[in-house]
């Protein structure tokens, strides 16, 4: 019985901690596009920023999905992955 609900506790874990590596890193590439000056409009580049802004606030509120989730579209925006 213990065993069965050790089992997804472990599961829930691992995820919540693979998710929150690809955070920080996801930030380091969309920081190191943005410094190259990127040929995006005002309203792209702005987007991108604002949703960089957005994925570390959620990363630091331990909602790592949600924030890979926003910093995935701005590196889509930006053309990396």
């Amino acid at each position: 019985m213990k065993l069965e609900l050790l089992i997804p506790a472990l599961a829930i874990i691992v995820c919540t901690i693979a998710f929150a590596m690809y955070c920080p890193l996801d930030m380091q590439k969309i920081d190191a596009a943005l410094a190259t000056d990127p040929n995006l409009s005002a309203q792209q580049l702005a987007r991108v920023k604002n949703l960089r802004v957005e994925g570390e606030a959620l990363h630091n509120a331990g909602k790592h999905q949600q924030s890979v989730d926003k910093l995935g579209e701005a590196m889509r925006i930006l053309g990396i992955e």
